[in-house]
């Protein structure tokens, strides 16, 4: 008879674990903040080895991504703002946030979590704190002028604005403009701060 000896140390991935790396981050972001949290840690509460969360999320910003069930991904919204001209960095944002906005799903799960930032200080904490990293830390590097965090923050309240009005308050005749009408008018305002 064969007796199977269980060797000490971290348990192997096994049905749930993903779920399990996902709690114990959600736990840990809302608890420290995105910037205290660390793979290790989230590991250490899951139970497994960081090695094992890398395996399933790849970085912190992608647990970050899954384990606050962002609709979208931050980096991408990022690269595409980014891809082009400073020349026409104004429309580009206006365009990518707009058409996030535009989609049923995308316009539900973005009041979702709008509402859940207007509501609760940590889920708002952890939303700047992403979002900072990931989308305007990068969007304010590409501007040249020494106040580009501030520009880049006058833009965000912008565009939250604009969301705001359209998709939650639905003021008109706002809520039913065309999508590249209000393309058209947004971006210059946009684009003063950003060359302003």
């Amino acid at each position: 008879m064969t007796v199977s000896r269980r060797t000490p140390g971290r348990r192997p991935g096994g049905p749930d674990t993903r779920g399990e790396i996902l709690r114990a981050a959600r736990e840990s972001f809302a608890d420290k903040g995105f910037a205290a949290t660390s793979i290790r840690a989230v590991a250490r509460q899951a139970g497994v080895d960081a090695a094992l969360v890398h395996h399933y999320f790849g970085s912190k910003d992608e647990l970050f991504i899954e384990a606050m069930a962002l609709p979208l991904d931050p980096r991408v919204v990022a690269a595409r703002i980014l891809d082009g001209t400073r020349e026409d960095l104004g429309r580009r944002i206006v365009a990518v946030f707009l058409g996030v906005w535009e989609s049923d799903e995308g316009q539900q799960r973005m009041k979702a979590m709008l509402r859940s930032v207007v509501t609760s200080d940590e889920v708002a904490r952890l939303m700047r704190e992403g979002m900072t990293r990931m989308i305007l830390e990068p969007v304010s590097q590409f501007l040249e002028p020494p106040d580009a965090k501030l520009r880049v923050g006058l833009i965000a309240s912008h565009m939250i604005g604009v969301a705001l009005t359209r998709y939650v308050v639905e003021l008109e005749p706002v809520a039913a403009a065309d999508l590249e009408t209000l393309v058209d008018r947004i971006s210059p305002a946009i684009q003063q701060y950003v060359t302003g």
